[in-house]
């Protein structure tokens, strides 16, 4: 949920406060056993949001210890008062809901009037959308009316509350199970929900902090700013410090209807399991850790660790933001974050407004997005615009922690390898790269996928794969996915929706943007430079082909590679000579050798060709046997391949020493590398290589016959 997305969209919350001027309203709050009088001041609201001022009555004694009231607690200092601060918030979250099978079976199953009345508005609700489709299937006017039926689950799932909302959003992340029209609609229940009364929000502040709200903040905004599927947020300032937060408040008997409506499903479940056969994942399972997820984004100080590890992790880079926590005002059921001045990604014009580019943004957030899938494999699972915004000072912020996933460690190199077979067009490799994504089990045979990959990406190659369209690519593979029996795992279909969304951002500024060409950098940086033996083999696997070494692939690489911001040359350089040195590195340096052999030659050959031709003519006859075309008998085709083979090791030397870490002492661990005597070996026989390869050259020039004129 965006904790500030109301604040600058014109499409918030409907129906705001209306605008009173300095309206004095009287009212009585019972806390224990006191009952204090509250003035709280209503100010002329902003079109951002109305504030409420809090001030308790000048004839009121500030409260102390001494009398037996609270203390505000201060803000912490440093870091050692932070983690205290956590520690007392985790305390009073020590009693937050943990999903079990066993406790909601043990809780509902006692109370059966009360699950079959909500069974009853579930099925009824859901069989007469079945019955639709069914009707719409015997009418063959399925795919017609596929918007509509897409629409009216939308406004079902909203009804129903907030468990079909969040199954609904897990829905909008299925490629492989929903239709696009569907994953469309789906992805509007991302925001703009209805809200609960806000009495019941700021009596659960008061009851989870135990504070009043007056002795919290100096303002806050008489409705919410905010409204998602488990909560909704204001705005408010903090009377400590006068800081402006975002304060969470979690929706009332949130748990007690979520788990009923879990205990149902899971029940719905045992049945498929046991008399649908075409099912064949254990759909208990995959409910059960679906409920668990929910759950704990039920736990308000799980999300606040969420997001202090996000920050940790990602802020470092200087154009993204991630708001702090207040722990002294977070419980399991409010969270305070601090508060985020900014526009929705998908609001172009009132970004333009701050001289701001979308396009910059996106990058960036692909940039980071790319870190957290690939680096760390710690990523925000929910990227939709409203969780996304463009602060004045043009960094781009992440909110809403709650739902985060991570990609296993293998499958980060996976993905990455994906893309290296995808380049390369091998198809059998893609479809064994399955197997380490873990979208089959190793028992199945990928041979028949093969050519439903072949006759999609053959027609999509027809463009590079930096020209591809990221939704065209996605779409193509949702196809194969549902056509062949893939087990998509969350994390990667979290990930194909967090690049659509970006890629569906950028294409409102540049309807030409690829997602992909503004990715490669990244995984050009990846191959060049990240020692991992998976991806050493994944580059050695890009750059040589047949037994030959493709150069034009390097200095793309190293091109791409540049571009990204973290790239060093001096990591680029020292994992392949590890690698090639390696006890296990002979078939490379085989490899190698020939290369160090055709190159040397090409140096050598073709310095002397362009030294020839500054030669006078009678020169030429008199020292190279009257050949016109040069001092070694080849064709004119051959010696052009020769030299644009120089010029072009010369312009990726080039490309190395212009990045900006270039040093030349980064070339002694190279030297020290060198110094070793399997290095030493090595340098033996490309000696030997180029040594017998000019003694070839010799040779044939010496043999030849003379062409006469005659002839």
């Amino acid at each position: 949920m965006a904790t500030v997305a109301a604040m600058v969209s014109s499409s918030t919350i409907s129906n705001p406060t209306p605008p009173l001027s300095f309206k004095t309203i009287t009212r009585i709050r019972t806390r224990t056993r006191t009952r204090t009088r509250t003035r709280l001041t209503w100010l002329n609201p902003h079109p951002r949001g109305a504030l409420v001022e809090a001030t308790p009555p000048s004839s009121a004694p500030s409260p102390s210890p001494r009398d037996g009231s609270f203390k505000v607690p201060a803000l912490p200092e440093n870091r050692a008062d932070d983690l205290q601060a956590e520690a007392r918030a985790m305390a009073r979250a020590a009693n937050a809901s943990v999903y079990t099978p066993q406790l909601v079976a043990s809780k509902y199953g006692s109370q059966p009037i009360k699950v079959v009345g909500r069974a009853l508005q579930v099925v009824s609700a859901l069989g007469l959308f079945g019955l639709k489709l069914l009707l719409d299937q015997r009418s063959r006017v399925l795919d017609q009316n596929k918007r509509i039926r897409a629409i009216e689950v939308r406004s079902i799932f909203t009804r129903l509350g907030p468990t079909f909302v969040k199954l609904g959003q897990g829905l909008s992340t299925r490629p492989d199970i929903c239709p696009p029209e569907y994953l469309e609609e789906l992805s509007k229940l991302q925001d703009g929900l209805p809200t609960f009364p806000d009495e019941q929000a700021f009596a659960c502040i008061e009851r989870e902090l135990g504070l009043s709200l007056d002795s919290i903040f100096s303002t806050i905004s008489s409705k919410p700013v905010a409204a998602a599927s488990l909560g909704q947020v204001y705005k408010a300032r903090l009377r400590y410090s006068g800081k402006l937060v975002a304060v969470k408040v979690q929706r009332p008997d949130i748990e007690e209807a979520i788990g009923l409506d879990f205990y149902l499903i899971r029940g719905l479940g045992f049945l498929i399991n046991k008399y649908v056969d075409f099912i064949t994942s254990d759909v208990v399972a995959l409910i059960d850790e679906f409920a668990r997820r929910v759950f704990q984004e039920l736990n308000y100080v799980q999300e606040g660790q969420n997001a202090r590890r996000f920050k940790k992790l990602y802020a470092d880079k200087e154009d993204i933001f991630v708001p702090d926590v207040f722990w002294d005002y977070t419980s399991a059921k409010v969270l305070t974050m601090e508060w985020v001045d900014g526009v929705k990604l998908n609001e172009q014009e009132a970004i333009e407004r701050q001289g701001l580019k979308v396009l910059d943004l996106v990058n960036t957030g692909i940039q980071c997005s790319l870190r957290q899938l690939l680096e760390y494999g710690y990523f925000h699972a929910d990227p939709h615009p409203g969780n996304l915004l463009a602060t004045p000072e043009g960094k781009l912020a992440f909110l809403d922690f709650g739902m985060m996933s991570e990609t296993p460690e293998e499958a980060r190199y996976a993905i990455i390898g994906h893309v290296v077979h995808l380049v390369n067009r091998d198809y059998e490799a893609m479809a064994r790269d399955y197997y380490a994504l873990d979208f089959l089990s190793r028992d199945v045979d990928v041979s028949p996928i093969v050519p439903a990959l072949q006759n999609f990406f053959d027609d999509a190659l027809n463009y590079t794969v930096s020209e591809l369209n990221f939704k065209t690519i996605v779409d193509g593979l949702g196809n194969v996915l549902y056509q062949y029996p893939f087990n998509v795992p969350a994390y990667y279909a979290l990930i194909l929706r967090s690049l659509t969304v970006l890629e569906g951002l950028a294409l409102y500024s540049d309807p030409n943007f690829k997602v992909l060409a503004a990715s490669y950098p990244y995984f050009a940086k990846r191959l060049l430079t990240d020692p991992n033996p998976y991806l050493r083999d994944a580059l050695i696997e890009l750059l040589f082909k047949d037994g030959k070494f493709r150069w034009n692939r390097l200095e793309n690489l190293l091109v791409q590679g540049r571009k990204d911001r973290d790239f060093s040359a001096k990591e680029a350089l020292q994992p392949v000579l590890k690698v090639l040195l390696s006890p296990d590195g002979e078939e490379l340096r085989n490899l190698v050798i020939k290369e160090a052999v055709r190159v040397s030659e090409a140096f050598t050959l073709g310095t002397m060709s362009e030294t020839y031709r500054y030669i006078p003519d009678f020169v030429r006859t008199l020292v190279f046997n009257g050949n016109a075309n040069g001092p070694f008998m080849m064709s004119e085709t051959e010696m052009q391949s020769m030299i644009e083979l120089r010029d072009q090791v010369i312009r990726i030397w080039g490309l190395l020493q212009s990045s900006q870490d270039f040093d030349p002492s980064i070339l002694l661990p190279i030297l020290q590398v060198l110094e070793q005597p399997e290095a030493r070996r090595l340098g033996g026989r490309v000696v030997g290589g180029i040594t017998q390869r000019f003694a070839a050259r010799v040779l044939q020039q010496v043999l030849r016959v003379p062409t006469t004129a005659s002839e």
